[in-house]
């Protein structure tokens, strides 16, 4: 068990700020320990300014090699220390069994890149999607659904999928299960084999809330024989409902 970290975090707390408070009771949530406080934000803070630097759709599919790369070319951003390269290794080798994540493990290292050959940009959304099957299955939803319907998020490298977990364990105030409810661990999601995320356009963050669930658009993807949904209710991973998660069959 992981000892749970003080609940009064706010947005633009500094490090010493947030690091000092702590409550050091026991529970069965996993939260982030002490001295795991400072190196996460730090962490967190370099991958918005890398993402901010490079572009929301470079950093989709940005590899950590070049993640590093461009951070210690610009010093606004800052080369990664020795003790935030440590956090980064636990938090992605860690088993997500102890954050109550039960999914299958889909990239293997940190340093597993994609092949720019392999994928698409998708016009106008800035995401990528798998040359192949994923591909034609969100051309062939788009076809039978209709043009209200968008791609929202597609293939996913380490940073990107890191980036947003870290988001969560940010706004979750460092509880690592409640952020792995809610997202896959960074070497965990399936974006990075083919899955892609969809929406109604014009909804903005209403897509990835339960809303999504009460659309035209899910109902008719729903009704669609060749691809399902990856998260469903109280799915076996042990993640949120998601009705806006592709999965590919």
């Amino acid at each position: 068990m992981r000892r749970r970290a003080f609940l009064g975090f706010i947005a633009g707390t500094t490090i010493s700020a947030w690091a000092g408070n702590f409550d050091i009771q026991r529970d069965k949530t996993a939260w982030l320990r002490e001295d795991q406080v400072e190196p996460f934000l730090v962490v967190h803070k370099k991958l918005e300014l890398v993402k901010k630097h490079v572009g929301y759709g470079n950093f989709n599919i940005l590899s950590f090699d070049d993640m590093l790369k461009v951070a210690a070319r610009y010093p606004k951003i800052g080369k990664f220390s020795k003790a935030e390269l440590n956090f980064i290794e636990e938090i992605f080798y860690t088993d997500p069994k102890e954050f109550g994540f039960y999914g299958k493990q889909t990239v293997p290292t940190l340093t597993t890149n994609i092949n720019k050959k392999e994928v698409i940009k998708i016009p106008r959304t800035g995401h990528y999607l798998f040359r192949g099957h994923s591909e034609k299955s969100y051309e062939r939803v788009i076809s039978d659904i209709g043009k209200s319907l968008i791609l929202t998020s597609g293939v996913r490298g380490v940073p990107k999928q890191m980036n947003l977990y870290f988001n969560k364990l940010k706004a979750t105030k460092g509880n690592l299960t409640e952020a792995s409810h809610s997202l896959a661990p960074p070497a965990y999601s399936y974006h990075s084999l083919g899955d892609f995320d969809v929406g109604k356009k014009g909804w903005g963050y209403k897509n990835f809330t339960l809303s999504f669930a009460r659309t035209r658009e899910f109902w008719r993807l729903r009704q669609l024989p060749y691809i399902s949904m990856r998260y469903t209710i109280n799915n076996k991973d042990g993640v949120r409902f998601e009705p806006w998660n592709v999965k590919i069959i």
